[in-house]
């Protein structure tokens, strides 16, 4: 699976370099490269995000509805 896209603007960020290296020892079979695996990791965190707040919105959706008897 390859998530780079070369036609989307990048930023350069400083990591620590032992925090680097361990990641790249236990992921870099999975993934191309360090950069790879921290854009599959921060869009799974934003998309968790997203699917946190549909699951709340449901949740209040389906508290109204049962407040107003019809669930």
């Amino acid at each position: 699976m390859s998530t780079t896209d070369t036609s989307r603007a990048r930023r350069q960020i400083n990591l620590p370099e032992d925090l680097c290296a361990v990641a790249e020892r236990q992921f870099i079979p999975q993934f191309e490269n360090l950069e790879s695996l921290l854009e599959f990791v921060l869009r799974q965190l934003t998309q968790d995000k997203a699917e946190s707040l549909d699951q709340a919105e449901q949740a209040l959706l389906e508290q109204r509805l049962k407040d107003l008897g019809y669930i």
